[in-house]
C-alpha cells in the first residue's frame, strides 16, 4: 500500500507505475480514492468544527449558569444537543470513506524500482547471470517421479485417494533425502547469521491482507471454514505478521530470520496440478529468507537473499540461473524480484526454485511495522526470498546427481544428514 499523501501529491505516478504494470484496468482506482479523500477530508472538518462549537457553548452555559441566568442556560443547551446527531453522522461517514478509501489503496500497486525491465508477464523476464555448467548426461534421464518410484520412494497413488490429485507420499531414503535438504538449508543460513524460527502455520485474516495482495490471496490461501484463521502459503506471512504494530529500535535492525514451515496453496488460476508430477502441488515444505531491515539497507539485502539461494544450489552441484521479474510478473506489493532456476538435465531447461523480492514499506505500512526515529517514526522495509523448497527442488537434485545405474549420488555437504550415505540407488 502506498503512502496517501504521495498520490494526492503527485497522482500522475501513481497512474504511470499502473500503465508499467499493464494494469491501466485500475487506472480508476486514483480518481476513486482522490474523490473518497475530499469526502472525508470534508468530514474530518465539518466534525473538528462542531467540536470547536459545541466547547464554546458548553462553556457559555457555564457562564449563563453561574450568572444564575437559566433560562437562556436551557436555550443555549438546545444548541449541544443539536450538534450531537450530526457528530454521529459524520462519525458513520468518516469510518465509511475511510473503509473505501482502504479498499481501493490496497488494490493499488507499489511503487515497481526504476531498474525493473517492462513487460506483461513471465515470458518478458530477463537472464541476469548463469551459475554452474549446465550438463546433459549421455544416458536418458527419467521422469522425476520415475526416478522415485524407482528409489520406491513416492506413493501418489495412495496420496489421490487420502487427499486428491496435488498430494504425495514420500518413502523411504526419498524421503529422507527431503529432510536432509531442509535441515541442510537450515544450517546453511544459521551459519550466515540467520536467527531460525518456527512460525504458525495459521494466520488471521488481517495479517493475510497485510502480507498479500488480494490476487494472491484468493488464487493460494485455505481459509478454515468457521474461523478467522488461514493456512500459511509460505512462512513469510506469519513471520512478517509478527511485527505487527511493532516499533522497532534502530539498533535491533536488521532483523535477518530463516524459518521452516508446511506451505498450503490452492494454486487457483495455474496450469493445472500434475497426475503424477510434484512440481505444482497442494502441500509442501520450505526453508524461508526473511529480513526486516532500515529502508536505506533494503537493496544491500535484496542483493544478499538471491546470492544466498544459488550459493546454497551450487554447493550441491546443482546448475543455476537467475531472471530479473518483469514489471508485468511483480505481484502489486513487490518493489524489485529475482527468481532462481535451476537446471533440468531431462528438459534441457531451467525451471523455477525459488524467488527473491523486496516488498520496500508496503507490508510494513499495511501492518504498522515502524522504526523509532529521532525525528519521527518510520515505516521499515521487508524482503522474503526461498533457501530451498522441496519437493520441486528434489527434481533439479535427483536429475543432475542422477547416474547411469540409477543410483543417485548425495553431494558431500548433505552426507550428514543422510547417516553417512553418499548415494542412494534402487
Amino acid at each position: 500500500m502506498i503512502d496517501i499523501r504521495l498520490l494526492r501529491s503527485d497522482p500522475e505516478r501513481v497512474r504511470e507505475n499502473m500503465k508499467k504494470k499493464f494494469q491501466e484496468e485500475k487506472l480508476g482506482l486514483v480518481d476513486e480514492v482522490l474523490e473518497l479523500d475530499n469526502r472525508l477530508r470534508a468530514a474530518i472538518a465539518e466534525a473538528d468544527s462542531l467540536r470547536n462549537r459545541r466547547n464554546v457553548v458548553s462553556k457559555e452555559i457555564g457562564g449563563l449558569m453561574a450568572a444564575g441566568k437559566r433560562e437562556e442556560a436551557d436555550a443555549t443547551k438546545q444548541t449541544v444537543a443539536e450538534i450531537a446527531p450530526r457528530l454521529e453522522a459524520l462519525k458513520e461517514q468518516e469510518d465509511s470513506f475511510s473503509a473505501q478509501i482502504r479498499e481501493r489503496m490496497l488494490r493499488i500497486p507499489n511503487f515497481i524500482d526504476d531498474s525493473v525491465p517492462l513487460g506483461r508477464d513471465d515470458t518478458e523476464n530477463v537472464e541476469v547471470e548463469r551459475f554452474g555448467e549446465p550438463l546433459v548426461p549421455d544416458f536418458e534421464i527419467p521422469y522425476h517421479v520415475d526416478i522415485m518410484e524407482r528409489l520406491k520412494g513416492i506413493d501418489l497413488d495412495s496420496a489421490r485417494k487420502t487427499s486428491g490429485n496435488g498430494f504425495y507420499y514420500l518413502l523411504g531414503d526419498v524421503a529422507r533425502l527431503h529432510s536432509a535438504i531442509i535441515s541442510y538449508a537450515r544450517d546453511f543460513m544459521i551459519d550466515r547469521g540467520f536467527t531460525y524460527c518456527v512460525p504458525p502455520f495459521m494466520i488471521r485474516g488481517h495479517v493475510v491482507t497485510g502480507v498479500m495482495s488480494f490476487a494472491e490471496m484468493e488464487n493460494m490461501m485455505y481459509k478454515i471454514e468457521g474461523e478467522d484463521l488461514y493456512l500459511i502459503g509460505t512462512s513469510e506471512h506469519s513471520m512478517i505478521g509478527r511485527y505487527s504494530n511493532a516499533i522497532l529500535q534502530p539498533e535491533a535492525l536488521p532483523q535477518a530470520m530463516t524459518s521452516y514451515s508446511p506451505c498450503f496453496r490452492k494454486e487457483v488460476g495455474a496450469h493445472g496440478i500434475e497426475e503424477r508430477g510434484v512440481y505444482r502441488i497442494h502441500q509442501f515444505e520450505k526453508q524461508e529468507m526473511v529480513v526486516v531491515c532500515e529502508p536505506e539497507d533494503s537493496m544491500d539485502w535484496f542483493r544478499k537473499l538471491w546470492s544466498y539461494t544459488v550459493e546454497f544450489f551450487r554447493s550441491l552441484d546443482i546448475p543455476v540461473r537467475t531472471l530479473e521479474c518483469c514489471s508485468g510478473d511483480l505481484a502489486d506489493l513487490k518493489v524489485k524480484s529475482v527468481d532462481v532456476e535451476a537446471w533440468s538435465p531431462r528438459q534441457q531447461k531451467y525451471f523455477e526454485v525459488g524467488s527473491c523480492s523486496t516488498l520496500g514499506d508496503a507490508q510494513a505500512r499495511r501492518l504498522g511495522i515502524r522504526v523509532k526515529g529521532k525525528e519521527g517514526n518510520y515505516f521499515a522495509h521487508t524482503l522474503n526470498n526461498t533457501v530451498v523448497a522441496p519437493p520441486r527442488m528434489l527434481i533439479a537434485f535427483l536429475e543432475n546427481n542422477l547416474r547411469a545405474d540409477g543410483s543417485v549420488v548425495i553431494p558431500e555437504p548433505l552426507r550428514m544428514y543422510m547417516g553417512g550415505k553418499d548415494r542412494i540407488a534402487k
